[in-house]
């Protein structure tokens, strides 16, 4: 079953954070789609049985702390 899930993640502001972020979410395993909107500082992933613990790993692999 599909899921979406959203995290504030304040420090993002180029598209650097964006390629950043999308790429090291993209390679959790079960994730389908990253959405980076900067304007709003929020990352939407959607994709089956997502790990919240390994999300935020992802993102603070990238250099990024989810609010």
């Amino acid at each position: 079953m599909s899921e979406t899930v959203t995290y504030r993640v304040p420090g993002m502001s180029c598209e650097h954070c964006r390629n950043a972020v999308s790429d090291e979410v993209s390679a959790v395993p079960g994730v389908s789609d990253v959405d980076v909107d900067l304007d709003a500082k929020l990352v939407r992933v959607s994709g089956e049985a997502l790990d919240d613990a390994v999300l935020r790993a992802a993102i603070d692999d990238a250099g990024y702390e989810v609010a």
